[in-house]
């Protein structure tokens, strides 16, 4: 009851092909793709900013205590 079989995936699909047809199913998965992809690539904008701070201060930090 926990997972699903080999069956039980295949009858989602079949449902699947019924309710969206096989032509628009393309569409859908390149839109969900490019929807993960934009949100992965907003993650990684928004961390690049303070990394390089971070390893500013750092830096800042080490020239402080060798002079």
């Amino acid at each position: 009851m926990g997972t699903f079989s080999l069956g039980h995936w295949i009858v989602v699909l079949i449902i699947v092909m019924i309710v969206f047809g096989a032509k628009r199913l393309p569409a859908i998965g390149s839109g969900i793709g490019q929807g993960i992809r934009n949100f992965k690539k907003s993650f990684k904008d928004d961390d690049q900013p303070e990394a390089k701070s971070e390893n500013q201060e750092i830096k800042e930090e080490k020239k402080e205590n060798s002079a």
